[in-house]
């Protein structure tokens, strides 16, 4: 049986689901660590040194944000890739690397295959 986490709102999570933490799609990994029990791990991100630590569960209550909504379904998680594609912080290559990994069939709806969508597209450049 796999080893799990109750989320603040109640959501029950384990290593292999996807949630949304703080408006961002991460997975749960489970640390061998004397100071910390497990941590949160950004699904682009992961393994880049941004995974967020917590010592416990009372830790991760008390940083959790309202915009953490713990696991969304398969349209919820298309509106954010969506949103993401009109959000400057993230780059096309991001967004396109979470559509794959994230638990929805989404699609882009840009429909101009000559554009990459970019930044510099938006900007008119």
């Amino acid at each position: 049986m796999a080893r799990t986490l109750e989320l603040p709102n109640g959501d029950v999570v384990s290593a292999d689901d996807v949630f949304c933490y703080n408006d961002y799609p991460y997975r749960l990994v489970w640390l061998e660590d004397d100071t910390h029990e497990f941590a949160l791990s950004p699904l682009y991100w992961g393994d880049s040194g941004m995974d967020i630590p917590f010592r416990d569960r009372e830790a991760l209550v008390d940083q959790w944000e309202v915009d953490s909504q713990g696991q969304m379904t398969a349209e919820e998680w298309a509106d954010w890739l969506d949103d993401a594609t009109a959000d400057p912080r993230f780059s096309d290559d991001e967004v396109a690397s979470l559509a794959a990994e994230l638990p929805t069939e989404w699609d882009s709806g840009s429909g101009d295959s000559d554009s990459s969508g970019g930044i510099l597209d938006r900007l008119g450049l």
